[in-house]
């Protein structure tokens, strides 16, 4: 006899996953329940079970798929093939600026509303976010350092605590806009650590912009 899990499609675990993305983005990790997912994908509780044993593990698993996502868009995005390191920085900043256009929701990183709600109730949890929000942060020290060497030689700040700066500053700039209730409201926080940015990487009087070397 063939047993329930057999006939489990093979996405269910991928369509929970995003069900949960949405949910905890939305409302939080507490307030989102396996009941809501499993009608927002039209999945039993045995197919929720069967990949999860219980919401704990539900949301290790969303931290997993939220760094393994974003990780990818983030990879292919078009601020990845400027040759300057300092360019390349900003308009990586800008980048995120540009993802504040959208609904609230949508803007939020599942990893700082995971972590906020979780820190001192599941420590997995919190382990789980710190380790995306740092490793995020590690993928922007090879352009950092770059940038530094090329427009900051003497500075004495490190390439990996101004990549977590970035997240600590973009992370604040959600709980603003979120407390707001307007996406918009992140928006001019981010310019701010633009600047920020630009102060750190100066360049040098008559030195040519990024853009007019790329011509020559």
């Amino acid at each position: 006899m063939s047993t329930a899990v057999a006939a489990i499609p093979t996405d269910s675990r991928t369509r929970l996953l995003d069900a949960a993305l949405a949910a905890m983005r939305r409302k939080g990790y507490h307030a989102t329940t396996v009941d809501e997912l499993c009608a927002a994908t039209g999945l039993s509780k045995g197919s929720f079970f069967h990949h999860f044993k219980g919401k704990e593990e539900l949301g290790l698993a969303a931290v997993q798929h939220w760094n393994h996502s974003t990780g990818a868009m983030f990879a292919g995005a078009p601020y990845q093939q400027l040759a300057d390191p300092r360019a390349r920085l900003l308009a990586y900043i800008d980048h995120r600026a540009a993802l504040t256009r959208r609904d609230l929701p949508d803007i939020t990183c599942l990893l700082g509303t995971l972590v906020q709600e979780t820190y001192a109730t599941h420590p997995a949890i919190r382990d789980a976010c710190r380790a995306g929000i740092e490793g995020h942060a590690a993928t922007l020290v090879p352009t950092i350092a770059a940038a530094k060497a090329l427009y900051a030689p003497r500075a004495k700040w490190t390439p990996e605590s101004l990549a977590l700066f970035t997240q600590a500053a973009l992370q604040g700039a959600f709980i603003v806009a979120k407390a707001a209730g307007d996406a918009q409201a992140a928006a001019p926080l981010i310019a701010h650590l633009r600047a920020y940015v630009q102060g750190l990487l100066p360049l040098q009087p008559g030195t040519p912009t990024p853009r007019k070397r790329a011509k020559r």
